[in-house]
């Protein structure tokens, strides 16, 4: 069993609980559903996201149903060899079915990662060879070369993108995910992708922000605001300081990837409440950001020993989230809930990432049950 870079024994949080999660969430036949939307729908994001976190508490039999409806509803049976559908739900019609063929490339390379490391850390052969094709398909087609900038992830197939303006995600390329990649295949793109993903964070983050979307223009060889969401820094790019935070120590991006993002930081030291919405060209904000997003923080400043900010973060998730103690409250929405689960565990000291990108689980690790009221 690989040893954890860190622990904590203050955290232990019930929300981080992956049980009433798949209670919740992960139906019989894999499907993981967002009961927030009218269509009741299913993305990639969520089916990806329960895989890996399948991985992280040895939950064998429901890594192998989400992955099974994974492949038979958005990859029509084909997955290596067919990138997954983002988007399934209830029709206009009343039927189920996908809503929405394109590919998402996050949710892609989350579905190659857990794979690859399902099957190292399982010893199952068949999982590492259906990462290593979707991993594959994923650098076929969705991987392009900027002009002047390199390769680089688009957020979909590249056959739906073009320029001049090339328009891309930040939170779509967590950097630990990119180094396993280059472990995984030396001779492909990953190493490049990492080093043009710590540039253009570095250059579109000028209070410290990042954006939910950004570009590349051709033209003036530059990042620039995304020309259909501009600036705005929310949803999407709270998920960017949850991959930085919990970056191995020793990988050289990690300093100047927290240089770069400290903007939660200057808001949270400031004993301001941390907006949900930020113009990232101006720094000016807006409203005030949901629980969810406390929990995507606390790798963030765990990894910079910001010992204060963070307890105010664990009390913000201890009075908001359901718990033995309050199971009145409402459920938290989906999203919130994986970003809870993502930063908590963590912080309890479940799971880390290698220097190489590789999964550290802690399988062995249970929270006391006093802890969790």
């Amino acid at each position: 069993m690989p040893s954890l870079v860190h622990s904590s024994a203050s955290a232990c949080l019930a929300t981080a609980d992956w049980t009433s999660f798949v209670e919740r969430h992960v139906q019989r036949d894999g499907r993981i559903v967002d009961f927030d939307t009218p269509q009741q729908h299913s993305t990639s994001e969520g089916q990806s996201y329960g895989l890996f976190l399948a991985l992280v508490h040895n939950d064998r039999a429901t890594f192998a149903r989400i992955l099974q409806w994974t492949d038979a509803n958005l990859a029509a049976g084909r997955l290596g060899e067919r990138l997954p559908a983002w988007r399934w739900g209830r029709k206009p019609d009343g039927s189920w079915g996908v809503l929405d063929d394109n590919a998402a490339s996050d949710s892609d390379l989350w579905i190659a990662y857990a794979l690859l490391e399902a099957g190292r850390l399982w010893g199952e052969t068949s999982y590492q060879a259906l990462g290593r094709s979707v991993l594959s398909t994923a650098a076929r087609e969705e991987v392009v070369l900027l002009p002047g900038l390199g390769g680089m992830l688009l957020p979909w197939p590249r056959a739906i993108a073009g320029g001049p303006l090339w328009r891309l995600n930040p939170s779509y390329l967590p950097l630990q995910l990119l180094r396993r990649f280059q472990h995984e295949d030396a001779q492909g793109p990953w190493r490049e992708i990492a080093d043009n993903t710590v540039r253009m964070l570095g250059a579109v983050a000028p209070h410290g922000f990042a954006p939910d979307w950004c570009a590349w223009a051709e033209k003036e060889r530059a990042f620039t605001a995304d020309p259909e969401k501009g600036t705005v820094g929310s949803y999407d790019a709270i998920r960017v300081y949850l991959w930085a935070g919990m970056l191995h120590a020793q990988d050289p991006a990690r300093a100047p990837l927290l240089k770069s993002l400290h903007g939660p930081r200057t808001v949270l030291e400031q004993r301001r409440p941390l907006p949900e919405y930020v113009d990232t060209a101006t720094g000016a904000a807006r409203g005030t950001a949901p629980v969810g997003f406390a929990g995507a923080l606390l790798p963030y400043l765990k990894a910079q020993g910001l010992q204060h900010p963070l307890a105010a973060q664990i009390a913000l998730i201890r009075d908001r989230a359901p718990s033995p103690a309050q199971p009145a409250l409402a459920p938290l929405p989906y999203y919130e809930r994986m970003l809870l689960l993502f930063g908590q565990a963590w912080l309890d000291g479940r799971y880390a990432f290698g220097k190489g990108g590789q999964l550290l689980p802690n399988w062995r690790l249970l929270c006391p049950a006093a802890q969790l009221a």
